[in-house]
């Protein structure tokens, strides 16, 4: 039993490293009052562009996780433009970046051949000599170098946006742009500079999936964790440190899958599959049912901004 509890705790952080990657990707983004639905698409992005350039390059995984983070990046100026410039509904325009993702990464995949072709990867890290300690050594000091890198991420996100000049004009962005552009903050340019900034983020979830957690590429193999992290979002109130601890909740639900297979527990195969989807659907009942004084989203979440209109 302790065997069975520590091998899925000391797996807990790699299912939640994509989790928490992307719905803080999706905070940074909707905290400048633009909804995004775009994270499973980017995640797949990130996904096809982290593993075809470890294929390509015949390894260097943090290239290949950098590839991932600017790829997502670059795709996700299609959805800017389409919000911010053109300003499209956002639930339209979001989803139609994932349709558009989903296919895009299939084509590319096929005709690449990346398909089912392994790769190397990221390795895990081990902190000598704390990684000796027993039990405790296994979880916390002998993870792979991302995991570490996102905690550190957290912490200067946090920062930048509740303790800084340029957070505190996001947030303002993302509250009451006509009163932000009457006093002179770029409405569009915050806009834009968080969707780009927070779709590196949603990039770098897909690239951990195929560069250090599955290492192969598969198509559509997200598997549904960008619409996870979407609710996560609304699980954290659109912030940083709550995010972090749903990601958790769900990385100890998604590692519990092969832990109870590996031990011989006879347990339907398709409802263990549906476990974290159903997590899913009891937290936002919980939170629904908790918060009694309504949503605590930015004011203009999902509101276009036209210069001088005045609502």
């Amino acid at each position: 039993m302790a065997d069975f509890l520590i091998n899925w705790m000391a797996n807990v952080p790699v299912t939640a490293a994509p989790y928490a990657l992307a719905a803080l990707g999706l905070i940074i983004c909707e905290r400048s009052g633009v909804l995004n639905l775009t994270a499973e698409g980017l995640m797949l992005i990130g996904a096809l562009a982290g593993a075809g350039t470890c294929l390509a390059l015949g390894g260097y995984p943090v290239v290949a996780l950098i590839v991932a983070m600017l790829a997502a990046s670059v795709v996700s100026l299609l959805f800017a433009v389409l919000v911010v410039v053109l300003r499209v509904n956002q639930v339209i325009a979001g989803l139609s970046v994932v349709f558009f993702c989903q296919g895009l990464t299939g084509l590319i995949g096929t005709l690449a051949k990346w398909q089912n072709k392994q790769i190397s990867g990221l390795g895990r890290m081990e902190i000598w000599p704390l990684s000796q300690i027993p039990a405790v050594g296994k979880i916390f000091f002998n993870q792979d170098p991302v995991v570490y890198f996102a905690v550190i991420i957290f912490f200067a996100v946090n920062f930048v946006l509740f303790r800084t000049m340029l957070g505190l004009r996001l947030r303002a962005v993302g509250e009451n742009p006509a009163a932000s552009d009457a006093a002179g903050v770029s409405v569009s340019l915050h806009r834009i500079l968080a969707i780009v900034a927070g779709s590196s983020l949603i990039g770098l979830a897909g690239g951990y999936i195929s560069v250090v957690s599955v290492k192969l590429w598969v198509t559509g193999m997200v598997g549904g964790r960008g619409w996870i992290a979407v609710a996560l979002v609304v699980f954290a109130r659109w912030a940083p440190w709550p995010a972090l601890w749903g990601a958790l909740l769900f990385g100890c639900i998604e590692a519990l899958i092969p832990q109870v297979a590996a031990a011989g527990i006879r347990v339907p195969q398709y409802l263990m599959l549906m476990t974290p989807y159903l997590a899913t659907i009891g937290v936002m009942i919980w939170v629904g049912a908790k918060d009694r004084r309504g949503s605590q989203e930015p004011g203009a979440l999902g509101q276009p901004h036209v210069r001088e209109e005045r609502r």
